[in-house]
């Protein structure tokens, strides 16, 4: 199954745990298909906090959306990730965008994201990789979503040192 899933880091050295978390998807058996830029981008719900770095990936595994989240949350806690306060600083977050055209509303996942359709630091770098892909509850490309947010933080690219992406 093909999945789309964000990455983000406010603490630290942040290029470097986005790299150490692509790593450990690869490591775990993870195919990355795409992977965007990286963004620096303006803290949304919590804004007393350090800026992030955010990327968002298209990845290819066997594994259903719950055992996904599994791992990801088992990355989180390998990269030391604790908890703090809710929406506030960490050292990673990993999130499971979209997968595929499935809808999934549980008590421990939702799919597609609850509120990336509302999030300039989720839908600009998937709009850089999936323009065209069409959101299966919002009936909209990512393209037109990032068009019609009334989001109005702050995203810009960067350039990490190359080491810290991948070939």
């Amino acid at each position: 199954m093909r999945y789309f899933i964000s990455l983000g880091s406010n603490l630290g050295d942040r290029a470097r745990h986005l790299a150490q978390a692509r790593s450990l998807l690869i490591k775990s058996g993870i195919k990355i298909i795409r992977q965007s830029s990286i963004y620096e981008t303006e803290p949304v719900d919590y804004p007393d906090q350090p800026w992030f770095y955010n990327q968002v990936l298209e990845i290819e595994t066997s594994q259903n959306p719950i055992s996904l989240l599994y791992l990801l949350k088992a990355i989180e806690h390998r990269l030391k990730r604790r908890p703090t306060i809710d929406k506030g600083p960490r050292i990673i977050d990993l999130d499971i965008l979209l997968a595929e055209k499935t809808v999934i509303q549980t008590n421990k996942l939702v799919i597609p994201h609850p509120r990336m359709s509302l999030r300039n630091f989720v839908l600009i770098p998937l709009a850089e990789i999936a323009p065209d892909f069409v959101h299966p509850i919002l009936h909209q490309t990512i393209a037109e979503l990032v068009r019609t947010t009334m989001d109005v933080s702050i995203v810009r690219k960067i350039e990490p040192p190359q080491e810290l992406m991948l070939n």
